[in-house]
């Protein structure tokens, strides 16, 4: 790890100054009316000019605040900043316009570590392809067992500016970051910081893998305290050797395995700590037991472990880490066991979109009856069959990506049975759980874990997760 002498971002004054926000939406309106708050001139560019877009213009402008829709590529005159929604891709004509004109362009995660007061709470930080979301919520479980004041925010659906603005004061955030936020975050300095892992996502978005990586690599930049990495994933190791870090910051990984000093890992079944102990070379902590992760599958309880990580650089003790991660309940669709019918379990993981979250899901069951596909948004499958090939005793896929699992699944898992259903309609899942209860035998788990995403056939994975669900209970019932 580099380390330099790193000192908080200057105070922005935004009174009078010409700010465009670029895109409406769940990031774009609260900034617009934040940077009005402050006396700032906004206009708010937005490619789309639907009626919703149309709408949420009408309400801003009641406000004072200009709206130009349908042309979010123009850099309006006499702008001094951009604050952009996180999912504008960097190589929009605006932003090159903004470069040529030497106009900053900041996200709103950078807004909202501009906008922290003195006395702000510390930021611990979590990003990586899959597993963000569970590790934040159980870091905030963590804290809160430990007396502290705070909460899940960021890329989980809390708005930062709100948890920065609002009246509530906390002692320290937990907060989740896509790679799109951190592209746009330049100044962000968080207490410690977490990637879990690294693989092929949103490729479209950044351009490269490295673009990629680079940008979730942001989230060590100044770290005071840890950077937490996966000993399992040399990536994010070397994002950690990359970072320019503040003096004394420490490299601490996380392992499934024995851990080594300064690591966490498993121990006969128990989470220790062997990095914020005394004398790590000898003592190891014990923090919780497996069974105490809900649920208890090998990718989870590395969430756990990066989770305690975390809270374990911000001074938490061992007893708050068992307590928050008992207390500690996942969202709907991941992982989620729905019910056992003839001695089959049935689990919900409609949140697997991509094919590493699928891998993690189907590593922790055997033997399976895999349901998959949906869109695969360039994916490939060859890696994910071939490592999960063992543990298939039979694959039900749907959705329009599905022949491309097909024909993994015939290149390397030959003898496994598969279903293709070829029908999008809204009985499409209950007909997938039925082919999946055909080909089950007790003892088996049938897993939901497509590996894609859910657009083509459903609102969204939670309504896949939901289909699936009433499916399965509905085949518990007309065989009870």
């Amino acid at each position: 790890m580099g380390s330099g002498q790193v000192t908080s971002s200057e105070p922005f004054d935004f009174q009078g100054k010409h700010v465009t926000v670029a895109g409406l939406g769940v990031s774009g309106v609260p900034a617009a009316k934040v940077l009005h708050g402050l006396g700032a001139s906004v206009t708010v560019v937005n490619d789309g000019a639907d009626e919703r877009a149309r709408a949420q213009a009408a309400d801003l402008e009641a406000l004072g605040i200009t709206g130009r829709l349908g042309d979010g590529d123009t850099l309006p005159e006499g702008s001094e900043l951009i604050v952009t929604a996180p999912g504008w891709k960097p190589d929009k004509p605006l932003f090159a316009a903004a470069e040529q004109a030497g106009v900053p362009v900041w996200g709103d995660v950078e807004l909202a570590w501009r906008l922290r007061g003195p006395d702000a709470a510390d930021w611990l930080a979590v990003t990586g392809t899959n597993g963000k979301t569970t590790t934040v919520q159980m870091l905030a479980s963590i804290l809160k067992a430990a007396g502290l004041r705070t909460a899940a925010v960021g890329n989980i659906g809390v708005s930062l500016l709100d948890a920065v603005l609002g009246e509530e004061r906390y002692d320290v955030l937990a907060v989740e970051l896509s790679s799109y936020q951190l592209h746009w975050a330049p100044s962000l300095r968080a207490h410690s910081a977490a990637v879990l892992n690294l693989a092929p996502d949103h490729l479209d978005w950044h351009g490269s893998m490295e673009a990629y990586a680079a940008d979730k690599g942001r989230i060590y930049e100044g770290n005071r305290v840890a950077c937490v990495y996966n000993v399992a994933d040399k990536a994010t190791e070397d994002l950690v050797r990359e970072a320019d870090v503040e003096e004394g910051c420490r490299a601490v990984g996380f392992t499934l395995g024995t851990p080594g000093p300064s690591q966490l890992g498993v121990v006969e079944g128990l989470l220790v700590d062997r990095a914020f102990v005394e004398d790590r070379h000898k003592n190891a902590q014990e923090l919780a037991e497996a069974g105490d992760v809900n649920p208890p599958a090998p990718h989870n309880i590395a969430n756990a472990l990066a989770a305690a990580a975390l809270a374990r650089a911000y001074g938490v003790p061992a007893r708050a880490v068992r307590d928050g991660l008992r207390a500690f309940t996942p969202d709907a669709h991941r992982i989620a066991h729905v019910a056992d019918v003839d001695g089959v379990a049935y689990v919900d993981d409609s949140k697997a979109t991509n094919t590493h979250a699928a891998e993690a899901s189907l590593a922790a069951y055997e033997p399976i009856v895999w349901i998959a596909g949906g869109l695969a948004k360039g994916a490939t499958f060859d890696e994910l069959v071939a490592k999960s090939a063992k543990r298939l005793r039979g694959a039900v896929l749907i959705g329009a990506d599905r022949a491309l699992i097909r024909e993994a699944l015939a290149r390397h898992a030959p003898q496994v049975p598969v279903v293709d259903l070829d029908r999008t309609d809204t009985g499409a899942m209950r007909a997938a759980v039925q082919e999946a209860h055909g080909l089950a035998r007790s003892g088996d788990t049938v897993l939901l874990a497509p590996a894609c995403a859910s657009m083509d056939m459903f609102a969204d994975y939670n309504k896949r997760g939901e289909a699936f669900a009433d499916a399965v209970r509905e085949l518990g019932s007309a065989d009870g």
